[in-house]
């Protein structure tokens, strides 16, 4: 059994390009799946926030629409309403990669927000990735690689082949002229080797020990990525 350290946005809005505030959060689908996978393969999982609060879900991502429907929808609500994971976070100043076999990051626009701007979660991934540990990305939340870097200032997942929410997606999703940036953007910036494939089609990327997601529909792909490299 492997211990698993979920990192996970500690805000319930996204601030848009005119300083309007989006309420968001984490997206459901990108922490139920992989959760229950890594659960059912009898793993331990911890979960981490700025300040130790607990995650607000982004109502939108419990629509049936989004879900495959109301069973699927609700089925995800009451894995989000009974975890106790989730529900009693630590503070992610007080996790210690140390003790904890891999790392993953589920998305969501909460870490545009505070994840892309969290040096203590920079730390944390430049320590994971330097580590060899399994560390895991998905959809929104490679945000928060923009906040690691490294000794000489450069970031460190300049390199790095990954992929994330795409600005093909964001435009379909209605955000893209809404944003103060968009996620594709930075990661291009910073040096990474973004590798896109169609909006909302599942596309998993592992460079060395970093998995990353494009979109929610990528979750299970990740998931299973992971758990490959646990066993």
């Amino acid at each position: 059994m492997s211990k698993i350290l979920f990192v996970m946005t500690g805000v319930d809005y996204w601030t848009l390009a005119d300083g309007t505030e989006h309420p968001t959060g984490f997206w459901a689908e990108e922490f139920v799946v992989p959760f229950q996978a890594l659960k059912a393969a009898g793993h331990e999982i911890v979960v981490a926030t700025p300040g130790g609060v607990v995650p607000t879900v982004d109502r939108g991502s419990l629509a049936p629409e989004v879900n495959g429907g109301q069973e699927i929808a609700d089925q995800r609500a009451g894995v989000l309403a009974t975890s106790t994971e989730l529900n009693n976070p630590i503070k992610l100043a007080e996790a210690d990669l140390a003790d904890y076999d891999a790392v993953f990051y589920p998305g969501g626009h909460g870490p545009m927000e505070d994840l892309a701007v969290d040096a203590t979660s920079g730390e944390l991934l430049t320590a994971t990735l330097d580590s060899g540990k399994p560390l895991a990305v998905v959809c929104h939340a490679p945000a928060a690689l923009l906040a690691a870097t490294k000794a000489d200032g450069g970031n460190t997942f300049a390199g790095y082949a990954l992929t994330g929410f795409t600005n093909v997606e964001e435009t379909q999703a209605g955000f893209a002229d809404k944003a103060e940036w968009l996620l594709q953007d930075r990661l291009v910036e910073i040096g990474a080797d973004f590798r896109e494939a169609d909006p909302w089609a599942p596309n998993v990327v592992v460079d060395r020990n970093l998995i990353t997601g494009q979109n929610p529909a990528s979750s299970a792909g990740v998931a299973e990525e992971l758990l490959k490299k646990l066993s």
